[in-house]
């Protein structure tokens, strides 16, 4: 049996330096020194839509592309879209090359966002 959506994400994640779990608002977050890069929506949770996904910290141009070249596989996550964050959804033939692209960009973001603050 394949690993789930989840275990598949959380590996991806948790291989990027000083990367770490969190659980917040019942899902699992992923963070680098406490900055969250990634979210996880379950199925079942109200922001799942039926469908596990992960919000993954973005540009808003980057989101845009994506959301408008791939509708059925990106989507403007609630709550933090506004902010350029993209959803990922996990159902159906996942590309998980692509997905790991995804969060190491949103990992990258968040990660020279908290060098540029120890900088300065």
């Amino acid at each position: 049996m394949p690993p789930s959506p989840l275990a598949r994400v959380r590996r991806i994640c948790l291989a990027f330096p000083g990367a770490h779990e969190v659980e917040a608002w019942g899902e699992p977050t992923f963070r680098v020194k406490n900055k969250l890069f990634a979210m996880y929506a379950s199925a079942g949770n109200h922001h799942g839509g039926g469908t596990a996904s992960v919000w993954v910290k973005s540009t808003p141009v980057n989101q845009q592309f994506m959301v408008h070249d791939k509708p059925r596989r990106y989507f403007i996550p609630p709550y933090v879209g506004p902010s350029g964050w993209v959803g990922v959804r996990l159902g159906g033939r996942v590309n998980w090359t692509e997905v790991a692209d995804v969060l190491l960009d949103g990992y990258e973001l968040t990660a020279a966002k908290v060098s540029a603050r120890r900088s300065t």
